[in-house]
């Protein structure tokens, strides 16, 4: 297949070039400053791309089976860059003929054991509330959109110095003391873009 993958130059985005690579695919890496990103794998397309501007994400999709996003803007208001990004992801890749699309979510956002949004039960900190609210807002742009989408996070968290150990599982809920390293998750996310089953999804996987 051939993928765009959005945000490539982070940790998730990253783990998504090497576990697309490993399987064999065309991969076209969008960052913001190629000039910056000089250490991405050798036979990966790298081109500049802005994932907030539906122009931008139509060029950078031009010809793609399935798009992937793990963009995040951390200099600009959470709501902002998060809705921003869901409309012109929404409306380019849809003008260039992108069906599927699989976006990296947060679990702070999905239920939880109790059947409520994992930030909103007891004890469950909250200092970043406004970046969860940003997530939950461009969430919400995507469950009105035609696309065939998927937003799958990890059950708790990230685990940045995990090892891969090449599996993962579908969590029922969010948890979160759970923890995915992210070369366990990008197997996840592949998988997804592979299955290309047509429905919409939020998953957690740990």
């Amino acid at each position: 297949m051939d993928i765009v993958v959005f945000g490539a130059g982070g940790r998730a985005g990253r783990q998504a070039l090497a576990e697309a690579g490993r399987r064999g695919h065309q991969v076209t890496a969008v960052v913001r400053d190629p000039a910056q990103h000089g250490d991405l794998p050798s036979d990966v397309r790298v081109v500049a791309g802005d994932v907030t501007d539906a122009m931008s994400v139509e060029r950078a999709a031009a010809g793609q089976d399935a798009a992937i996003s793990a963009a995040v803007d951390l200099s600009v208001p959470a709501h902002d860059f998060f809705t921003a990004s869901s409309r012109a992801l929404v409306t380019g890749l849809a003008r260039a003929g992108v069906r599927r699309l699989v976006v990296v979510g947060l679990s702070s956002i999905l239920p939880g054991a109790s059947g409520a949004a994992l930030m909103d039960e007891p004890g469950y900190p909250n200092e970043y509330r406004p970046f969860f609210l940003g997530h939950a807002a461009g969430l919400d742009v995507l469950r009105t959109c035609e696309l065939d989408w998927a937003y799958i996070a990890p059950a708790g968290d990230f685990n940045h110095d995990g090892a891969r150990t090449g599996q993962y599982r579908v969590a029922e809920h969010g948890d979160a003391a759970s923890r995915i390293g992210y070369s366990d998750f990008a197997i996840a996310l592949l998988d997804e873009i592979e299955e290309a089953r047509h429905h919409r999804a939020t998953v957690s996987v740990r």
